[in-house]
């Protein structure tokens, strides 16, 4: 079997890719397989100094172990938090798909794994004439999608799965996580149901981890309180299915 090459959407926006994408980054470093991470584009980043600072990027590199610059890690960076494609109608410098397409296709070339993060779900419009769904497509990506784990979920995660079937894509398997850590009926019958309703494998259901995302922000390297906390809570995670 090859290294793996995984496209990680969501259902949406803010249900915690970035986290799924980390603890995976997490443990292909810790099996030094020297995982390459890729975030296209990034929405609602704040201004850092004299340009803006894509801060999922800037987690999944520290969680990788990547040491190629952020600017080649996240080319495309907005401060409105809107699809990329529309982002660039107001701020410009639009997404460049076919560079895009031929940065994956290089670090696909390397040896070791390929985590490449979308932004939303897979019909989110990245660039000109272009979704998500179609870059995953192209590069022959697996998709690996996260999914929040309480009421809800079952529609937005069988629509994710149907138009990832529907483009032709593998699905590599489904992530619920718990965004609030609130007890309800729904999130005690969710993990069967999205078994039973998707066909697809349940990876795992994250558990909530209280003031994870302002610890991602500080320091997200292997060693950091973010990585222990995060490694701890996702050590049950199917993981090795994806490869």
């Amino acid at each position: 079997m090859g290294d793996p090459a995984i496209f990680l959407t969501g259902t949406g926006t803010g249900v915690g890719k970035t986290v799924a994408g980390c603890a995976l980054a997490l443990r292909w470093a810790s099996e030094g397989r020297g995982p390459r991470v890729f975030k296209p584009a990034e929405s609602g980043c704040e201004s850092k100094g004299d340009s803006l600072y894509p801060a999922d990027a800037a987690a999944l590199k520290a969680a990788a172990g990547d040491v190629r610059p952020l600017d080649e890690i996240c080319p495309y960076r907005y401060a409105l938090p809107m699809a990329p494609a529309h982002a660039a109608e107001e701020e410009g410098n639009p997404p460049d798909i076919a560079k895009i397409e031929d940065a994956i296709s290089e670090l696909r070339s390397r040896p070791g794994p390929l985590l490449v993060e979308g932004a939303g779900g897979l019909l989110v419009p990245l660039g000109p004439g272009a979704r998500m769904s179609d870059v995953a497509r192209r590069c022959g990506l697996d998709i690996l999608i996260v999914a929040p784990l309480g009421l809800g979920t079952l529609n937005d995660t069988q629509m994710t799965v149907r138009v990832a079937r529907d483009e032709g894509l593998a699905i590599a398997g489904i992530i619920l996580n718990d965004l609030t850590g609130t007890e309800s009926p729904s999130a005690r019958r969710n993990p069967s149901a999205i078994e039973e309703l998707c066909d697809a494998p349940l990876l795992g259901v994250f558990p909530h981890i209280s003031g994870l995302d302002s610890e991602m922000k500080k320091n997200m390297e292997d060693g950091s309180t973010a990585a222990g906390r995060l490694r701890e809570a996702t050590a049950g995670a199917g993981w090795d299915s994806i490869g």
